[in-house]
């Protein structure tokens, strides 16, 4: 009988919070962005209202699913030089989260509902929330912020918004010192509804960035089409 691999606390903190982080934070920002484009423009005659927390939290949270392509650059204490790394982002609300790497090594990390699932090098990890505190918390406030649910957020990150609709930037700091062993600050850039980056200062000194771009309609399709018929595959195998 086989049993699944459990990663210990530790490595989990430090190699995989960033990363869902930044997975379900962006793809977040993909949904709104490929709606964008369809707002009504904003006229002088209008009054825009005042561009606070509340709206900009709405505003991401509008779109229940998102695909995007992401690029990212880790700046780590271990490597002489920058690591980079590109790949698809997913998100289906309420609770269905994938980070799909394809360069420069396939990694696809999966959280869905309370199970967070992690296949790489051929190995596959699947971990319940339950028993890692941390991580949960971490996920959950996450998953707040895409549903618009700012009291649920300010219980783990003080949270603070500069700049305007055009041009804002939400800072998340973990409120828990457990937290902030593994990540200093969080920030995220962007425009009205569109997520542009997403920076993480890792206690540690690493730090990582990462960038969206939208996957046309007919692309998100086609890659869940793919990503279908290979789970269809490897289950037959």
């Amino acid at each position: 009988m086989s049993t699944t691999p459990r990663m210990s606390t530790h490595l989990l903190s430090r190699r995989l919070i960033a990363r869902v982080f930044a997975a379900i934070a962006l793809v977040g920002g993909g949904a709104a962005l490929s709606a964008i484009g369809t707002l009504a423009p904003v006229t002088p005659a209008q009054a825009a209202p005042a561009w606070t927390l509340d709206r900009l939290m709405a505003t991401l949270a509008q779109h229940k699913t998102g695909r995007a392509a992401f690029t990212e650059t880790r700046w780590l204490a271990i490597a002489a030089e920058p690591v980079e790394s590109s790949g698809e982002l997913a998100f289906a609300a309420p609770d269905h989260l994938e980070k799909n790497t394809l360069s420069p090594k396939p990694e696809h990390l999966v959280v869905d509902g309370d199970m967070l699932t992690v296949d790489r090098n051929n190995r596959k990890y699947t971990l319940a929330l339950a028993h890692y505190p941390e991580v949960g918390a971490f996920i959950e406030s996450i998953r707040a912020t895409l549903t618009g649910n700012r009291y649920a957020l300010e219980q783990t990150y003080k949270v603070a918004l500069a700049g305007h609709g055009d041009d804002w930037t939400l800072t998340l700091t973990p409120l828990d010192s457990r937290m902030r062993k593994v990540v200093d600050t969080i920030t995220l850039e962007g425009s009205r509804g569109e997520l542009r980056s997403v920076a993480i200062q890792q206690a540690g000194g690493d730090h990582s960035l990462m960038k969206l771009r939208p996957l046309a309609a007919t692309a998100a399709s086609s890659t869940s089409s793919a990503t279908a018929a290979k789970g269809s595959a490897s289950t037959s195998g």
